[in-house]
């Protein structure tokens, strides 16, 4: 099998911990420079952004200079630049560091902070802040938590081992434990493990639960309950997506501050933070597998729900 040839390194610093985009220019089609392929490529960045990209000589190449606005189209060509941020709301909480050392960064997540950059989220995000913060422009994501969850999140510090520790979770030699805020029920039957099937389809906010060969497994126990809340610890086998806010949701007892579940009433207004998803991602444990060191991380946030249920109960 044929290995594809990596591309070469950035010729653009990041900014704001943002990588610039890259663009590989593609065999085959009738443009005659490299302007005219962005123009029509990139439709969806406004008139006139493109050219004055290419006007200002910020778009680059392999070598870092400026790509002039008449170079002929070569297929299989790179160039570079970076995109204008949109616009986004700051997040006022802090990303706090668990662990570093020469090969991971455990970060602790506050809600409302997106990972990783996508879609409208972009500098505004666990991964950019890191990497601004910390001067550690390699560092990558080695798994992901929804931008209303909050927690441990493991990245990487060299890219040559990103692959080990994404397999650690891919092969669930992690131990992931999570806590959770919902309704009491005293009639539900705890602790048991939750098994079911959850389709996630693409341009639908909620996923589902549908008959079929279980893929997603969940743990769920009481820890404790006042003022008609439930307090619960949750250990999932499996990653789906809000597999455990669709679990604990089919149990009767759904996540507080859960725009979806169980029913779907749309995001709090921009700037809106008082009300986070009640969720949050516990402990962090696996065995590291470049040091072959044991760890064991545990978040220091504490869900809002559980601490001031009169502040929380008093807002909306």
């Amino acid at each position: 099998m044929r290995r594809r040839t990596p591309p070469p390194p950035a010729p653009l610093p990041q900014r704001l911990g943002v990588d610039p985009v890259r663009v590989r220019l593609p065999v085959g089609g009738a443009w005659a420079t490299v302007r005219e392929h962005l123009v029509e490529r990139l439709t969806g960045a406004g008139p006139g952004v493109v050219e004055g990209l290419f006007d200002s000589g910020l778009v680059v190449g392999a070598d870092g200079r400026p790509v002039a606005p008449d170079a002929p189209y070569e297929p299989g060509m790179f160039v570079w630049f970076h995109r204008e941020l949109p616009d986004e709301v700051p997040v006022p909480f802090t990303v706090e560091v668990v662990y570093r050392d020469a090969h991971i960064v455990v970060a602790d997540k506050p809600h409302f902070l997106a990972t990783t950059p996508r879609g409208t989220h972009v500098a505004e995000t666990a991964l950019a802040r890191l990497r601004h913060e910390l001067g550690i422009p390699t560092l990558t994501a080695a798994h992901r938590l929804d931008r209303l969850t909050a927690g441990l999140v493991l990245f990487t510090v060299r890219p040559e081992e990103r692959g080990a520790y994404q397999t650690l979770f891919q092969d669930r030699r992690v131990r992931k434990e999570y806590e959770a805020i919902g309704p009491y029920d005293p009639s539900l039957r705890l602790p048991r493990t939750v098994r079911s099937r959850i389709v996630k389809e693409r341009g639908v906010q909620a996923a589902r639960e549908v008959e079929g060969e279980p893929n997603a497994e969940t743990y769920v126990e009481q820890v404790g309950h006042r003022d008609g809340l439930g307090r619960y610890r949750l250990l999932p086998a499996t990653g789906q997506t809000h597999q455990l806010r669709v679990h604990l949701n089919a149990l009767g007892v759904p996540i507080l501050g859960d725009p979806l579940y169980p029913e779907v009433t749309g995001p709090a207004p921009a700037g809106d933070f008082r009300r986070p998803l009640q969720l949050l991602a516990r402990r962090l444990e696996f065995t590291d597998p470049v040091t072959g060191a044991g760890h064991a991380f545990v978040s220091g946030r504490v869900l809002q729900a559980w601490s001031s249920y009169d502040t929380w109960a008093g807002e909306g």
